[in-house]
C-alpha cells in the first residue's frame, strides 16, 4: 500500500473518532437543557429597536411632520 492510503485511513478513522467523541460529549448538555427550568441566559428581554444616531439634516419618515403637504406641479 502506499502511503497516500494509509494517510487516509488515518485521517479517516481520527475523523471518526473525533465525531464520535463529539456526539457522546454533546448527549448529555442537550439532555440537561431541555429537561431544566432554565430559558435562557437571564436578564430583561427588550425588542425596541435601537436609536440609531443619523446625520444632521437626515431624519427618519416617520420622524417628519405629517402637516406637510407636497406643492402642487404645473405642467
Amino acid at each position: 500500500m502506499s502511503s497516500l492510503v494509509i494517510d487516509l485511513v488515518l485521517f479517516g478513522l481520527a475523523y471518526v473518532i473525533l465525531i464520535y467523541l463529539m456526539a457522546t460529549m454533546t448527549k448529555n448538555s442537550i439532555k440537561k437543557k431541555g429537561s431544566g427550568e432554565d430559558d435562557g441566559d437571564g436578564g430583561i428581554e427588550d425588542f425596541t429597536p435601537p436609536k440609531i444616531d443619523l446625520p444632521p439634516g437626515v431624519q427618519w419618515p416617520s420622524d417628519s411632520p405629517k402637516s406637510r403637504r407636497p406643492e402642487p406641479v404645473e405642467y
